[in-house]
């Protein structure tokens, strides 16, 4: 250890400057010789012998200082010791594996290991482990609970060669060896007062009724007060037991404000309150169904405020009869099991279909697109919009990147042989190279940007208008100048049949026109058997008036041989999951538009007795494609969202990434068994 200390800095050269004194004797001794060669020898030898003198000095004493120099370090840090051993903060030394050398009081009185404890730091916060001593020599604060105390807990390494690296007069050869000190901070009191703080903040809520004036129209009007009385009621008892302030703004919405300490409490309950009010019943035939948006983790009141207004109109977007919580970011869904009622009045279509108008008539251009691999639904809309276009003498457009064998045969009905433009469809690429600020973007059949064939294309035009009767999303087209989204119409087709009708008073479709619309009823229908309610009929009805041939879609329908045997191979392969659940693969080889051929399947399985719910698996342009259907009693909607997709209650699907077939079945098993031990499927 001494061999290994040097002196440094002004006391090395006090200890050395004897010695430069020879030099001065030896420059003098020249001229003595010079004058007197006797006396300059003897001259020499007084200069030889203090030479010798000096040196033996400096040899004997130099470790009698360098021990005096430790004896005074070692008081110092004597002290310096004492100090950190009364230290307030608990603190602790360890060596680069881990093992404890020394703990001052605090921590012995935090802990119960004195000074004579030299077992690992693992042995006490199993967190702290050696790897982490090692891996770097920055670290950042982690966090410890001991007992119910937590502490915020600071490393810093100490390496020996940087010891005396401030030192002027003694020095360490270079070590890779180091100490790490660890200091405890207990910051229990203060997270406590941050949960507290965070448990007062006010929370934004707002609820609507979804289906004030249908159900008042199906009770009798003496009894219309008594309904409204009884569901002011539930509402207000519901919300008095987390001591919120509830308040009617209209006749079928309220505002509500609770503290964010009882927000865990109402999702634990999964909102109770949307079960209570549906099971209201004074000879009403409708149930009353409640929409509710929550804000939570603004940054102020009225951000909370914001958050609850974009909640309650994800709710609504979504078909209503149901939860939306938004926290910053995150988003969560409670309820919306129940099938969405459809709305019998068409006040809403005729506001949007001149909406649309004034939008179509304001550019001079429109792209319409829908979602990647268009389907029926997708293109028949999309043809309704161009009809549209064409009424107000625009140019209009529509993105297509790929027909699929179903939509071959529509296609080809809108060749330049029969009078339609050469440009009429476009690629990605090319509607890139077409939009500018004078051009309407118009998404059909998807509200979600990633869905649609060029979601650049939402980024290069600010004018876009969403069609859709998918429910919303976390994920949304933003800032749309118009959007029309209903979850309770059967298809998109549907819809725009119903603003064609308020679009003009005389507008006309040819009847190629009016058979791909009516074809995008009919898929999304399965041929009127699921999700069909007046309306649904009643755009049938106009489209047949327009020219829409029942024989000649069915014949436009039609599958190839290849297609409809893979169909009935996924019939036969497919597996019974749980009893209820038929799970299938369709192979991809050989078939065109094998994600066409799944759906179709999907259908299929439901014809089988005791099947609910049925999932059909194909892989398709390096991705994973899940289609999903039920009648009525399985939500596959629900299930599809938990593994990133979305639909309907009745028809729904997913994709995957980074994931093979059967890594994708694993995935749709467990989610099926977590829904039904958390009870949000019931069999």
């Amino acid at each position: 250890m001494k061999r290994n200390i040097k002196l440094k800095g002004r006391l090395r050269n006090y200890m050395c400057w004897p010695l430069l004194l020879t030099v001065l004797l030896v420059a003098m001794n020249i001229p003595l010789y010079v004058v007197d060669a006797l006396a300059g020898g003897m001259f020499s030898i007084f200069t030889g012998i203090y030479f010798l003198i000096v040196c033996l000095s400096y040899q004997r004493n130099k470790p009698v200082l360098v021990r005096e120099l430790i004896n005074f370090a070692t008081q110092y840090g004597t002290v310096q010791k004492k100090l950190l051993n009364e230290f307030e903060v608990p603190y602790i030394l360890i060596d680069d594996n881990g093992k404890i050398l020394w703990v001052n009081e605090q921590f012995t009185a935090i802990t119960g290991k004195g000074k004579n404890y030299h077992k690992s730091i693992t042995s006490i916060f199993p967190s702290v482990t050696k790897e982490l001593l090692q891996k770097q020599d920055e670290f950042e604060d982690i966090h410890i609970t001991l007992g119910d105390r937590i502490y915020r807990t600071s490393l810093s390494k100490l390496y020996f060669d940087t010891l005396a690296e401030a030192n002027d007069m003694i020095a360490f050869e270079q070590s890779e060896q180091f100490l790490t000190a660890m200091y405890l901070f207990d910051e229990t009191e203060l997270n406590h007062y941050i949960q507290e703080n965070k448990d007062e903040r006010m929370i934004a809520s707002l609820i609507y009724i979804d289906n004030y004036e249908e159900a008042l129209d199906s009770i009798e009007e003496v009894k219309r007060s008594l309904l409204v009385a009884l569901v002011d009621r539930k509402i207000n008892k519901y919300f008095s037991g987390v001591d919120a302030l509830v308040r009617k703004i209209e006749k079928d919405k309220y505002f509500v404000v609770f503290r964010h300490k009882f927000l865990s409490r109402l999702q634990e309950d999964k909102f109770s309150l949307l079960e209570d009010v549906k099971n209201v019943r004074v000879g009403n035939e409708m149930a009353v169904t409640l929409s509710i948006g929550i804000g939570d983790e603004g940054s102020s009141y009225n951000q909370n405020y914001d958050y609850a207004r974009m909640a309650i109109d994800l709710a609504l977007g979504r078909g209503g009869d149901q939860v939306v919580v938004k926290e910053g970011e995150k988003i969560s869904y409670y309820g919306g099991k129940s099938k969405q009622v459809e709305k019998m009045t068409r006040v809403k279509a005729r506001v949007k279909a001149h909406a649309l108008r004034e939008m179509i008539e304001s550019r001079e251009h429109v792209i319409v697109m829908g979602h990647n691999i268009s389907d029926v639904d997708s293109f028949g809309a999309a043809i309704g919009v161009y009809c549209a276009a064409r009424e107000l003498g625009k140019r209009c457009q529509i993105v297509l990147n790929e027909v699929t064998s179903s939509l071959r045969p529509l296609k080809e009905c809108f060749t330049p042989e029969k009078g339609y433009p050469e440009n009429m469809f476009l690629t990605s690429e090319r509607a890139l190279e077409e939009v500018d600020n004078k051009t309407l973007v118009m998404v059909v059949d998807t509200n979600r940007p990633s869905y649609t064939e060029c979601p650049e294309l939402l980024k290069e035009c600010r004018s876009i208008v969403v069609f859709d009767h998918h429910r919303q999303g976390s994920e949304v087209i933003e800032n749309p100048v118009l959007s029309y989204i209903e979850p309770y119409a059967s298809s998109t087709c549907e819809m725009i049949a119903e603003v064609l009708q308020y679009f003009s008073d005389d507008i006309k479709l040819e009847p190629a026109e009016a058979d791909c619309i009516y074809a995008g009823i009919l898929i999304d229908t399965s041929n009127f058997m699921t999700k069909t309610g007046v309306r649904t009929f009643e755009a049938a009805a106009y489209l047949r008036r327009c020219g829409a041939e029942v024989t000649r879609v069915r014949k436009l329908l039609r599958n190839d041989m290849t297609d409809y045997k893979a169909r009935a191979e996924v019939v036969r392969h497919a597996e019974v999951y749980r009893g209820a659940f038929a799970i299938s693969v369709c192979d991809p080889a050989q078939i065109e538009s094998p994600t066409i051929v799944a759906a179709q399947a999907a259908n299929e399985l439901l014809n089988i007795v005791g099947i609910k719910a049925s999932f059909v698996l194909t892989q398709y342009q390096g991705k994973i494609f899940v289609s999903s259907r039920s009648i009525d009693e399985i939500n596959v909607q629900l299930i599809m969202e938990r593994l990133g997709g979305g639909g309907h209650l009745s028809e729904a699907g997913a994709q995957f990434t980074n994931c093979n077939i059967e890594e994708a079945k694993r995935m749709i098993q467990r989610t099926i068994d977590e829904m039904i031990e958390e009870g949000e499927i019931e069999l």
